[in-house]
């Protein structure tokens, strides 16, 4: 029997009390063992290492022969009693699932999470949270879900805590934080701050970060946990935004140009040349932290306008491309709706994994093309042209031909 016990600083229930009276192997990090205390004839293995500790479980404990193949009570007589204690939920984020990827079957006793705790002290209702780790995990993943959604809990570890997270976010991303240091734990803190502040302090590990919108602390009721559904639909009609002079990236071409991009929850996708913001805002339906870049005023305040009509976040950077293209982080996926082949090739040499282009020029498919396959992307072309159907009088119609657009892509592993 594995046994998987959760700690929140809280007394042992009964049932996890016997588990460990019995238990002949204890498994956990150091300031677990120390606060549950096994008993005398236990072995301890210190739980730094999570491969060391789980080679451990394994030579006294082997799974089964196959993963699916359970083994009866006659087979597990034998074997010693194995308990890890880990903290809160052990399901949650947490080494039940490192032993089942081991082939293990563990009995799991889980305590409050972490999460759950952190919310509790915030006061804050939490099924309308997005929960995100950067333990072991790229910090920028966090960091993209924190820009677009306004309340975020983050399962920070060394290098990637409270401190980094702010650097990351401020400015551009105005957020309150709350840090819970060692919850449960005999040096238990929690502290609200800015983010500007938790870039100055040092933070006690392990800890948990709640970053708030503090306008959007308490979101409408839905049925689903954490992240909203993706949008109903998409490609919006013109009509959905403001525009100038019908300068907006026509429906049907936004359909392929979203297809291309891909915009998801942890990405970060750059509109330049964002004129209404329609990609843009597109982009942050679909779960997407989104930065429009526009050299307009007029077309910036345009832009935040339609933001605020369709109730996304949408960062807006004023300036010119590419210069303007320096102090913005890392995207993983650009639309470049205006200007020529050196902002496409200043945008392929930062975007991580797509760049699309949309023209109504035939010369500028070209050197977007070359652009793109310099900066080591697979790139392709194709041209779009759609005819709508448009009322005659007499209860007939005719096709209106829209202008024809080359939309030009770029991918890369």
């Amino acid at each position: 029997m594995i046994t998987v016990i959760g700690h929140d600083g809280t007394a042992l229930s009964a049932a996890a009390g016997r588990r460990l009276e019995a238990a002949e192997l204890v498994v956990g990090g150091a300031r677990h063992l120390d606060a549950v205390r096994p008993p005398e004839g236990a072995r301890r293995v210190v739980m730094g290492d999570v491969s060391a500790a789980l080679g451990e479980i394994d030579a006294v404990h082997p799974p089964p022969p196959t993963r699916t193949t359970a083994r009866s009570p006659q087979d597990t007589g034998d074997l010693p009693q194995v308990v890890v204690v880990a903290s809160g939920d052990p399901g949650f984020f947490g080494i039940v699932r490192a032993l089942r990827e081991h082939g293990h079957d563990p009995e799991v006793l889980p305590a409050v999470s972490s999460v759950a705790a952190a919310f509790a002290h915030a006061g804050l209702p939490w099924d309308d949270a997005l929960v995100v780790s950067a333990h072991g995990r790229d910090l920028r993943r966090a960091v993209n879900a924190c820009r677009a959604h306004p309340k975020v809990a983050v399962l920070t570890a060394p290098g990637a805590g409270p401190a980094e997270l702010a650097r990351e976010l401020a400015p551009q991303t105005p957020r309150s934080f709350v840090v819970c240091e060692d919850l449960g734990g005999p040096d238990e803190r929690v502290t609200r701050c800015r983010p500007a502040e938790a870039t100055t302090r040092t933070w006690r590990d392990p800890n948990v970060v709640l970053v708030l919108d503090a306008g959007r602390g308490t979101g409408p009721r839905r049925w689903l946990a954490g992240a909203a559904p993706g949008p109903a639909e998409w490609a919006l009609p013109e009509t959905a935004f403001e525009h100038r002079n019908s300068v907006v990236t026509k429906a049907e071409v936004r359909a392929l140009v979203l297809a291309r991009l891909g915009p998801r929850l942890g990405d970060l996708v750059w509109d330049v040349g964002s004129g209404s913001g329609s990609v843009a805002i597109e982009c942050a339906r679909f779960g997407a932290a989104v930065i429009a870049v526009e050299r307009d005023a007029a077309s910036c305040d345009r832009i935040r306008h339609n933001v605020r009509a369709h109730h996304v976040k949408v960062a807006v950077s004023r300036g010119d491309a590419p210069a303007v293209l320096d102090h913005l982080p890392d995207p993983d996926a650009v639309f470049v709706g205006g200007g020529g082949p050196d902002v496409v090739a200043a945008c392929a040499a930062r975007a991580l994994r797509s760049v699309v282009v949309a023209l109504a020029a035939v010369e500028r498919v070209r050197p977007s093309l070359d652009a793109l396959t310099t900066a080591g992307f697979t790139a392709e072309a194709v041209q779009l042209q759609a005819s709508r159907l448009s009322p005659l009088p007499g209860d007939v119609h005719r096709l209106a031909a829209g202008n024809p657009v080359f939309v030009v892509w770029g991918t890369r592993e």
